[in-house]
């Protein structure tokens, strides 16, 4: 049996980088990123695809993206629950076209040790694996929060709580669901 599949704790578990993104050709590429940097990469589109594939390979490091389709309905948070959950040494960074303050937290706590809003490269990403502790020196922001941002933070914190179901979003913030569609249509990060 090879080192990479007898299980927890193999010796090449360290540079092995499971990729959970639903989006193929950015899976691709950042596939193709990342073994250049010597990682041993396998990609799983789905997030009903995550326990066979953990079943064969043991991954030391993962991305998740946020927001998975499919037919489960997991979201990534609930990927990064699942990973963490398997083996609670793994270094997860989350990657999100969606960010706001209430899926980082909730990232945070489920596991993960970084949150990168997209466009985020193979750079970017290495170095979150790399972010063992928190930064207390990192400059405090005295923006503040303006009422497209407020509104913005609302709608993702809902979308958390409803695993990402526009549907029952839309109902929850009393929004006609197309308004809201659109509003995500935008991608604004804040």
């Amino acid at each position: 049996m090879s080192p990479e599949t007898d299980g927890k704790g193999s010796a090449d578990c360290a540079k092995n980088l499971l990729i959970v993104e639903d989006d193929g050709a950015f899976a691709r590429a950042l596939q193709r990123s990342l073994e250049r940097r010597g990682y041993k990469v396998r990609v799983c589109l789905r997030a009903e695809d995550l326990e066979p594939l953990l079943a064969s390979f043991h991954p030391g490091f993962a991305v998740v993206d946020l927001k998975l389709t499919g037919a489960s309905g997991a979201s990534g948070l609930d990927c990064v629950r699942r990973l963490h959950d398997y083996d609670a040494s793994m270094r997860i960074v989350v990657l999100t076209g969606f960010a706001s303050i209430a899926t980082a937290v909730e990232a945070i706590k489920l596991g993960a040790c970084h949150y990168l809003a997209k466009p985020s490269n193979a750079d970017d990403i290495e170095a979150a694996f790399g972010r063992v502790e928190g930064d207390p020196a990192v400059a405090l922001s005295v923006r503040q929060s303006s009422l497209k941002t407020l509104e913005w933070e609302r709608i993702h914190e809902t979308l958390a709580e409803t695993g990402f179901n526009v549907s029952e979003t839309a109902r929850r913030l009393g929004m006609h669901r197309r308004t809201l569609a659109r509003k995500l249509a935008k991608r604004q990060v804040p």
